[in-house]
C-alpha cells in the first residue's frame, strides 16, 4: 500500500517505512504527527483517489531530526540605475520516517508486521532443515570413519602372472635359430631310419627264389622285323 501526500506546498510519494525530508513542521524530535492532507491511497489494484483529499484516510509518520537544505543564491537587480541585490537561502527541513498508512480502518502497518513475521517464521523453518541436514551429515561421516574398510581378496594366479618378467625381445630372437636348426636335425635323422628299411625289402624282394614276377607284369621284347627291299641294287658293293 502506497500514498501521495501533500506538505509544505510540495507532493510526496510514500510507504510504510519510506524515509524522506519535508519543510519544516512544528514538532520535536521523536515526535509523531499526522498528515491528513492524503491526496491518493493505492492498495494492489484498488485505488482511491481524492477529490482533492481522500476521506477517512491519513498518513501517520515520526520526526527522525532537522536539517537545512542546499544554499540557494537570490540575485536582482534593475538597469540603468546602479541596484544590485545578492542573497542566499537555506531551507530548514524535517526528516520523516512514514510509521502507518490508514484507510477506512486498515492500517498498512499491520499487513507489513504481518509480512515480516512470515519471512521470519520460513526463515526459521530453512535455518533447522539445515540445522538438521548438518547433523545427519555428521552422523554419517562419523559412522563410515568408524567401519574398517574391507580388503578386497588377492588372486595368486594375478599376483604370480604380474611378478614373473617378461623375456627380453632379444632372447627371444636368438632363441629361433637355434629351434631351426634343432627341427632339421630330427628330419634328418628321420629320413637316414626310414631309406634303409626300404632298400633292403627291395633287395630281399629279389633275392627270394619262391617268388617270381607275374606274367602279365612282364612285357616281351619287340621282334625286329626285316628291312624292305627297295629293288634298287647296292651300285657300291657290285663294282
Amino acid at each position: 500500500m502506497y500514498a501521495v501526500i501533500e506538505t509544505g506546498g510540495k507532493q510526496y510519494r510514500v510507504e510504510v517505512g519510506t524515509e524522506l525530508e519535508v519543510e519544516l513542521l512544528d514538532a520535536a524530535l521523536g515526535e509523531s504527527v499526522r498528515i491528513d492532507r492524503v491526496l491518493l491511497v493505492a492498495d494492489g489494484d484498488t485505488a482511491a483517489i481524492g477529490r482533492p483529499v481522500v476521506e477517512n484516510a491519513s498518513v501517520a509518520a515520526e520526526v527522525m531530526g532537522r536539517d537545512r537544505g542546499e544554499k540557494t543564491i537570490s540575485f536582482k537587480y534593475r538597469p540603468k540605475a546602479r541596484r544590485r541585490v545578492k542573497k542566499g537561502h537555506r531551507q530548514e527541513l524535517t526528516l520523516l520516517r512514514i510509521s502507518d498508512i490508514v484507510l477506512d480502518g486498515h492500517s498498512a502497518a499491520a499487513d507489513v508486521a504481518e509480512a515480516e513475521a512470515a519471512r521470519k517464521r520460513d526463515r526459521a523453518k530453512l535455518e533447522e532443515a539445515a540445522r538438521r541436514q548438518a547433523a545427519a551429515d555428521a552422523e554419517l561421516a562419523a559412522k563410515l570413519k568408524t567401519e574398517k574398510p574391507v580388503a578386497a581378496p588377492v588372486d595368486a594366479k594375478s599376483t604370480a602372472v604380474k611378478a614373473a618378467p617378461k623375456a627380453p625381445a632379444k632372447a627371444k630372437a636368438e632363441a629361433k635359430p637355434g629351434e631351426a636348426k634343432s627341427s632339421e636335425a630330427r628330419t634328418a635323422k628321420a629320413g637316414a631310419a626310414k631309406t634303409p628299411a626300404k632298400a633292403g625289402s627291395k633287395l630281399a624282394a629279389k633275392a627270394a627264389p619262391g617268388k617270381a614276377e607275374s606274367p602279365s607284369k612282364t612285357k616281351p621284347a619287340p621282334a625286329k622285323l626285316p628291312a624292305k627291299s627297295t629293288g634298287k641294287r647296292d651300285t657300291k658293293k657290285e663294282s
